[in-house]
């Protein structure tokens, strides 16, 4: 594991003016309550969460300017929220240009912070200075306290209000600095739920400590269980975050339930142009990539010039190596980058004074100065670590030209397929019920299990806007094949070609003929492996159908219950229990455990499973936030290695409910 040879801003705090005349004020805070998604993305769930990053952002924005190596962040009893830091404290000055002192400026302005020019900070990331008072405007109520020069200086404000002038409310040690802030989300307007998930916040939180080596992250949950009633029993969950190491230990993180290729991970910083840059990587013995990248902090999951810089740097330099060494023969095609890249697991971390981003979810980097330094800083280092690890040069080499090898005889599989659709006229798999609705917006298509449940399907459908692709068995698990395999099997060849898309390089999403991809299987074990295969091949080779939103789990019931002549049907053992509560339970019921769709006639299939009107389906989604996570999800869940997954279901067994085994 790397050393971090750069700490001296983290264990020191620089001299820096940061005073009430560096927060700089562009605009006011009217409209962040009437239009909250404008700001914050969504009031669901999601947006919840937001409120807490945007203020640790702010937080990490002192660590990155070299002030502050702690922050804590609390779930309390009633869920509020606070967040305590160690840094210089947001100032309490007057600024002159508003009159008031600087940090209600923070909290009661839009765009005002230390982070337009005004000299409070080189880099930053969040929501350029938007947090603090976004945060602010959709809590029920916001406190704000600052430890500076042996005072501790309060403030409150309620929905965005100032509720009372900045005051004094006690004494602090002289040597103590920063600020600690408590905010209550407002429930007018996360209607949803107002309820903290800790392993959401966890996820997030642990990813920033990654990529600030050694900022030291606290998540402390207060809230007690509701079966914790013994006394005295109970503590607080706590989870701790702290990565010398930074995001060369997220690499091994992810890789951990992985069997990496070599055993050092290559890291790799340096600056150029003003653009701070750092790569970590590792190839693994999996044939999937799983490449992060971050400006200031932030994600972006659609990548942009850094990654392109990436890319390209990496692409050459192995080549070159390769020729230079003659591991490629002078008669052999150069390694493309996906050859590479596979099995290669990649933080890619910039940080720039003004990141401009692209693409209509600003999800990606668009600064050419960005992928001018990362080519030139990662190739320089790069060319002599190769130099100097001969053996993880030739590992590496030997395991692309392999998948040069595969991506040779899957494209000739793929081609062979094309030539023939061409030919015999018929490109849609022959067991492809299909839609006479030619409009994708109309149209779905059912992947079922079975001859049995795919003749019902089909029986049940309706014509024009419902298609149904029975599949034979459970489909392969991509997680152990490499391309050539995909386009060798029948059933994943069939929705290939039924989807429209293509996979990997040849993706298309306007292709696409279906605008739901409804994955139907039995409501039992074997059915909630074949959809996790189904997942796991979606995921790896067409992660856009999922991050846009297509892709959807059918919920056919598991009893149906008869009395009287009437009809109920319930999809959990907790609805049976109402729906018996309501009617009465006696042997006048007659109550059918489903063992699989192929039980049911068209009728009942319909009316339960696949009717627009009636139906239950859970959509597919995925985070930003969540890629990595879900990666090494997949992994463990489909991977070689089986400790991994055996502890993955001896910790979340509990909470499968309704196994059929």
């Amino acid at each position: 594991m790397e050393e971090n040879n750069n700490l001296e801003t983290q264990a020191t705090k620089p001299s820096g003016e940061y005073g009430g005349d560096q927060i700089q004020i562009l605009e006011g805070l009217e409209a962040v309550r009437k239009r909250p998604g404008m700001y914050i993305g969504t009031t669901a769930s999601r947006g919840l969460h937001h409120l807490v990053y945007e203020i640790v952002d702010n937080a990490v924005d002192e660590a990155l300017a070299g002030f502050c190596d702690n922050i804590d962040v609390t779930i309390n009893p009633d869920n509020t929220i606070t967040v305590e830091d160690n840094g210089r404290g947001i100032p309490v000055g007057i600024n002159h240009k508003a009159g008031r002192p600087a940090v209600e400026v923070v909290f009661t302005i839009l765009h005002a912070g230390g982070k337009f020019g005004g000299g409070g900070y080189k880099v930053s990331g969040g929501l350029h200075g938007v947090g603090a008072s976004v945060v602010n405007a959709l809590s029920d109520w916001l406190e704000v306290q600052v430890f500076n020069e042996g005072k501790i200086y309060q403030q409150r404000y309620e929905r965005g209000k100032v509720c009372y002038d900045l005051k004094v409310v006690g004494e602090c040690d002289p040597a103590r600095t920063g600020s600690r802030i408590t905010f209550k989300p407002d429930a007018t307007i996360f209607t949803e739920t107002t309820v903290y998930e800790f392993d959401v916040l966890k996820r997030r939180l642990r990813e920033m400590a990654f990529l600030t080596k050694g900022l030291m992250i606290t998540l402390t949950d207060l809230r007690r269980d509701e079966t914790d009633t013994a006394e005295g029993e109970w503590a607080p969950h706590v989870e701790s975050f702290r990565y010398e190491g930074g995001i060369s230990e997220f690499v091994t993180y992810l890789n951990k339930h992985k069997t990496p290729l070599y055993e050092q991970v290559m890291y790799f910083e340096g600056d150029k142009g003003g653009v701070h840059v750092e790569v970590a990587l590792q190839h693994n013995d999996s044939y999937n990539e799983s490449i992060y990248t971050f400006v200031n902090n932030i994600n972006t999951p659609e990548g942009g010039t850094h990654l392109e810089g990436f890319k390209t740097a990496l692409t050459k330099i192995f080549n070159d190596y390769g020729r230079t060494n003659k591991i490629i023969k002078d008669n052999e095609d150069n390694l493309s980058g996906e050859d590479i890249r596979e099995g290669l697991t990649a933080i890619i971390s910039v940080k720039i004074e003004d990141p401009q981003f692209e693409g209509q979810t600003k999800q990606k980097l668009g600064n050419s100065e960005a992928r001018t330094a990362v080519n030139s800083v990662f190739s320089e280092q790069l060319t002599y670590f190769l130099e100097q690890n001969p053996q993880v040069a030739k590992l590496t080499l030997e395991k692309a030209v392999l998948a040069q090898r595969a991506r040779d005889a899957a494209r000739k599989a793929r081609d062979l397929t094309r030539r023939k659709s061409a030919l015999d006229g018929m490109g849609l798999p022959g067991k492809l019920a299909d839609c006479s609705d030619k409009d994708p917006k109309n149209c779905e298509i059912f992947i079922v299990e079975g001859d049995s449940a795919g003749g019902s399907a089909k029986s049940a459908r309706q014509r024009a806007t419902q298609a149904i692709l029975p599949l034979r068995g459970k489909i392969l698990n991509v997680e152990k094949a490499r391309e050539d395999r995909i386009y060798g099997n029948a059933e994943i060849k069939a929705m290939i070609t039924a989807f429209g898309t293509g996979i990997h390089q040849d993706f298309d999403i306007t292709k696409l003929r279906y605008d739901k991809i409804i994955i139907m299987t039995d409501a039992d074990v074997d059915g909630a492996h074949i959809a996790t295969l189904m997942l796991t091949f979606l995921y790896r080779f067409m992660p856009e159908l999922i991050k846009t939103g297509h892709v959807y789990l059918a919920q056919p019931p598991l009893y149906k219950l008869e009395k009287n002549k009437k009809t109920w049907y319930a999809y959990s053992d907790e609805e049976l229990n109402q729906i018996l509560t309501e009617v009465g339970r006696d042997n006048n019921n007659k109550i059918q455990r489903y063992k699989g769709l192929g039980e049911m006639d068209p009728e009942q299939l319909w009316e339960t499973t696949m009717d627009p009107e009636k139906r239950i389906l859970l959509r597919v989604g995925l985070a930003e936030d969540e890629e990595s996570d879900v990666d090494m999800t997949f992994t463990t869940l489909m991977g070689d290695n089986v400790e991994p997954r055996r502890e993955f279901i001896e910790k979340n067994a509990k909470f499968v409910k309704n196994l059929d085994i």
